[in-house]
């Protein structure tokens, strides 16, 4: 390097540019530091699932995207997939047989996912609440025509309480009177009080309260039951209002799930019972227009409380087999019977897969068990055969038999 080289050099100005750039060494060292640090931190599991999801549907969260997901999940992972699906409304069974829930020697289950009991529940628990479902309704206050309209329509929101929640809570019960005084002012159903509850009981089929046409009438109620439901109609008949069911229309058991269900919009459940309510503009307050009647129908009770089968054997005097015995020979009992004028076939059918037993069955069955548990007779010991001429006898030694 020439020494002209040096003296041009502006020594002040790099003097300047040094102390400057250490100044700021720190704060790069430090700066380089954290970025280290950071590149080496485990990254969230979150966002690793979400790239290999990303990766495998190729971001086509379509039906096709998600069918490519899940058909890299074994049997477990795609049964925890089902049970936390809120869009699910089918029952995941998770591999078990359905019906073992209920699985008796009586017959085999069936392979139909059914729409009662457990699988019932899971189904109607899988269903949420619509949201925002509610509606306040307007007090009902009784404005019957005669003090015998007034009687009759008590005495018909009664049965209705009693014979359809005579167990459940009094707020149960109180919201099963909502609904029926809810439709005698639904322009959808009868006027009167009498009218709701007894609707479609004239019919074989199709009765709005299975009470009024399975033969429940026929049972005597319970005395302080009775009067307890009696309290609460006749609180809903003077205006009281169930206002966590509101302008419902519908309910159910939580033990069935009818087919009718997800076309309605569930309100909550109390107890046992599930309440819907129509949807869109039917299941608004202003909806509920009709004006009551103030006269009440006389109903015929006995009716209604009696058996309707009319049994074509019992008209003609013949006697059929009894369920037992045709049961028990792997059959079905069908009868043809008429019902209200419409000829039907009924009767008790074989479940199949195992026959029931006879009471002589069972009495061989348990002869053979007590011949086997009996003690076997003793059977005397034969005398010893002399050994042959030329013969000779030797003492045999038992090995391991213990000493007597």
């Amino acid at each position: 390097m020439s020494l002209s080289f040096i003296k041009s050099v502006d020594w002040h100005r790099v003097m300047t540019l040094a102390r400057r750039y250490a100044a700021a060494a720190p704060a790069a060292v430090a700066a380089l530091g954290v970025a280290m640090a950071a590149s080496s931190t485990v990254r969230p599991a979150g966002d690793r699932t979400a790239e290999a999801v990303a990766r495998v549907t190729q971001g086509d969260l379509s039906a096709r995207g998600l069918a490519a997901l899940s058909a890299r999940m074994d049997p477990a992972q795609l049964a925890l997939a089902i049970r936390f699906d809120p869009n699910e409304q089918r029952a995941a069974l998770l591999g078990l047989t359905p019906g073992w829930e209920s699985l008796t020697l009586a017959g085999r289950p069936t392979l139909e996912l059914g729409v009662n009991g457990l699988d019932a529940q899971k189904r109607n628990a899988a269903m949420p609440a619509a949201l925002g479902a509610l509606r306040p309704a307007v007090p009902f206050v009784l404005t019957a025509a005669t003090p015998a309209d007034r009687a009759r329509a008590l005495r018909c929101l009664t049965q209705g309480v009693y014979y359809e929640a005579a167990l459940e809570s009094t707020e149960g019960q109180e919201a099963v009177a909502q609904v029926i005084l809810n439709r005698v002012r639904d322009p959808n159903y009868p006027n009167t009080v009498c009218g709701v509850v007894f609707e479609g009981a004239e019919r074989t089929t199709g009765c709005q309260f299975s009470f009024t046409c399975d033969g429940a009438l026929s049972q005597a109620p319970v005395g302080w039951a009775w009067n307890r439901a009696r309290t609460v109609a006749e609180r809903a008949l003077s205006g009281y209002v169930a206002t966590r069911v509101g302008t419902a229309t519908h309910y159910h058991a939580d033990y069935v799930h009818p087919w009718w269900a997800p076309t309605l919009g569930k309100i909550t459940q109390i107890g046992a019972h599930i309440f819907y309510r129509w949807k869109g503009l039917a299941g608004e307050t202003a909806s509920f227009k009709q004006t009551y009647a103030g006269r009440e129908p006389t109903i015929d009770e006995a009716r209604f409380s009696r058996p309707r089968l009319i049994t074509a054997s019992a008209a003609t005097g013949e006697a059929g087999p009894d369920d037992a015995t045709v049961l028990a020979e792997g059959g079905m009992n069908l009868r043809t019977v008429e019902v209200d004028g419409v000829t039907r076939v009924v009767g008790v059918a074989s479940l199949g897969g195992r026959r029931q037993a006879t009471a002589a069955d069972i009495a061989a069955i348990n002869a053979r068990l007590q011949a086997f548990e009996a003690p076997p007779l003793t059977t005397p010991v034969a005398a010893a055969t002399p050994a042959p001429a030329g013969v000779a006898t030797m003492d045999v030694e038992e090995i391991g038999r213990p000493a007597s």
